[in-house]
């Protein structure tokens, strides 16, 4: 990684009828040693080290900056031809792990919970910070890991408003862990970097309705480098995800839930986005045309309109179940669900303004593709829900403010 230094590899220098002293020279972001303790960029070595004949020497590599790098180190005395061996390394970013939560159980009964909510210390400086990871991993309790696939995800607090903010979502397995997918599942969290700085609450919750339940561990990874911008900030736009039955309702009374909102960006935005995550959920009808209930099974495409006009899209369609990596699941985990799988994270909807609607005000609203609901399904659960989370970010080369939301 960038500003730190490899672990060693050596080599041997082998000496006869030699009566100077030898000098070992590295080349740029390289440093050798004669005792795997102390390096530098050259040692000299006094010839009567050599006594035994020979001499280990050891190389670190050292990188500044990103990239490929490779060159000679020179071994050389007096007047003797020079000897060089070849070495290489590539400088790759500089990463920042912070543990979080650590083997926390999610389940449901008595002196049992859904939810585990825990204070952590993480980077506290993210301006030079390029990129943002979480990394969520799902164990079995002894009991075995729950049977069904279950909204899950994570939030972190922001201190200004005192309001949970949702970083990731996933849906657990089939009864399994996620042991298959390296590090568990992996989710893009940089749009949150204003708030994952310093000491910070985070939540860690998992709808799941057993006893058995999950065993859960998150950590984080910061990683060093050029970011586009170095001051972000974010701000709610809508929030209907406290579980999957907790979304807005699909094809009934849209007028219970607001999905409108006004939105003024601050003056010094030097770039603007839009931040939705979004599933399903329900067994309602009419079904589709191939079959397909509502919402967790019924493709559709969402508007996201500014200043009433349709400016971007979703498209809740097939993302691949049946090559998730996490398999073979027990229950139904292969068919394609409306835009998310079992035992995997919910895609991230990116929408990137064309300009960056500095000091702008904008009205923002999120509309579903008609349906309506007829209310006969025979499941249990005759409705659609859409659980959905949906942000607003800034981004400066200055300290910027959060963009002011107007319910």
């Amino acid at each position: 990684m960038v500003n730190t230094e490899s672990v060693s590899k050596s080599f041997t220098v082998s000496v006869t009828n030699v009566s100077t002293d030898i000098s070992v020279t590295a080349p740029t972001y390289f440093k050798v040693s004669t005792d795997n303790v102390t390096f530098a960029s050259s040692q000299n070595i006094p010839v009567a080290n050599f006594a035994s004949g020979s001499l280990v020497i050891y190389v670190k590599f050292a990188p500044t900056e990103l990239g490929f790098k490779n060159g000679n180190i020179t071994i050389s005395s007096g007047t003797l031809s020079e000897k060089t061996v070849a070495v290489a390394g590539t400088g790759i970013p500089r990463v920042y792990n912070y543990p979080t939560f650590t083997n926390v159980a999610a389940a449901f009964g008595t002196g049992l919970s859904q939810s585990n909510t825990q204070t952590f210390t993480l980077h506290n400086d993210n301006s030079n910070i390029q990129k943002i990871y979480a990394y969520i991993k799902l164990r079995c309790p002894s009991a075995g890991c729950n049977a069904w696939d279950v909204f899950a995800n994570v939030k972190v607090k922001d201190p200004s408003s005192n309001e949970w903010y949702e970083i990731a979502r996933y849906i657990t397995p089939y009864g399994k862990n996620n042991a298959q997918v390296d590090r568990g599942f992996k989710v893009d969290v940089t749009d949150f970097k204003s708030l994952l700085s310093g000491t910070v609450e985070l939540r860690s919750f998992v709808e799941v309705w057993g006893s058995d339940g999950w065993v859960v561990s998150v950590d984080f990874d910061f990683i060093e480098g050029t970011p586009d911008y170095p001051y972000y900030a974010i701000s709610r736009l809508i929030q209907y995800n406290d579980n999957s039955l907790e979304g807005v309702i699909y094809g009934e009374n849209a007028s219970a839930f607001d999905l409108t909102k006004s939105v003024q960006i601050p003056a010094n935005a030097l770039a603007t986005n839009l931040r939705t995550i979004i599933t399903g959920w329900g067994h309602a009808t009419p079904n589709d045309p191939d079959g397909r209930p509502c919402a967790e099974w019924c493709f559709r495409t969402h508007n996201v309109k500014i200043n009433g006009s349709n400016t971007f899209s979703h498209y809740l369609g097939p993302i691949g179940c049946a090559s998730n990596l996490v398999q073979p699941q027990s229950g139904n985990w292969s068919p394609d669900r409306a835009g998310w799988c079992p035992g995997m994270a919910v895609p991230i909807r990116t929408d990137n303004f064309s300009s960056s609607l500095a000091g702008q005000s904008l009205n923002y609203e999120y509309a579903f593709q008609p349906w309506v609901n007829d209310l006969a399904s025979t499941n249990a659960n005759i409705h659609a829900y859409y659980a959905i989370s949906s942000f607003v970010v800034v981004k400066s080369n200055t300290p910027i403010v959060k963009p002011t939301v107007t319910e």
